[in-house]
């Protein structure tokens, strides 16, 4: 018994307040992330990797959920041999939580592409940029929500009572890509899914 024979500790109480307290301790750790940043306070470890390696990562990382989901995942490089200078694990940071918000709002029997290939476009650093385009079949996003969803706290589905998620993750997701000198667009239609558009420098 917990205290003074006022509450019984059952597993389901000790389970609820666990989830509970990774959900606070999540929350608080991706704010911080937030705001450094949004203040250009975080700090990047860029390292020159394979694209390709990543790729893999995520791969190895989401194939099984997917595949207990009905949902085919797959990825396609333009080039294998493909690098670029970042910040890895940040990066991974980014392209995981679109996939797995894919994942969330994508039905069984849908599919999720991952597609990466090297694109001219003249900006003041480079003639080259790097694109990374993540596209489901899923749920899709109402026209009106478009313009908020790199907002912080934004859900798209304000039915869900689940809170198994920060609200944060789009927000966080586009600063790290400003970090990286990169940006990210998206484009959806209800019951016919959602694009993200990623390009970096390389």
């Amino acid at each position: 018994q917990c205290g003074i024979d006022v509450i019984r500790c059952t597993p389901d109480h000790i389970n609820a307040t666990l989830d509970e307290t990774r959900l606070l301790t999540r929350l608080v750790n991706d704010l911080q992330t937030l705001s450094l940043a949004e203040t250009g306070q975080l700090p990047l470890h860029p390292t020159r990797f394979l694209l390709a390696d990543l790729i893999q990562d995520l791969t190895s990382s989401f194939s099984s959920q997917a595949a207990s989901l009905g949902i085919d995942l797959k990825t396609r490089l333009a080039d294998p041999n493909q690098k670029l200078t970042a910040d890895y694990d940040r990066l991974n940071q980014v392209l995981s939580n679109l996939i797995a918000n894919a994942l969330r709002h994508t039905p069984s029997g849908g599919t999720i592409s991952v597609h990466a290939q090297s694109i001219e476009k003249h900006t003041a650093n480079s003639d080259f940029k790097l694109q990374i385009v993540i596209r489901d079949t899923g749920s899709g996003i109402p026209a009106e929500d478009l313009p908020f969803i790199f907002d912080r706290f934004w859900r798209g589905d304000k039915s869900r009572s689940g809170r198994t998620h920060s609200g944060l993750g789009l927000a966080i997701a586009k600063q790290l890509l400003h970090a990286h000198g990169g940006t990210i667009d998206v484009e959806s239609e209800p019951g016919k899914g959602t694009t993200f558009t990623i390009e970096l420098p390389q």
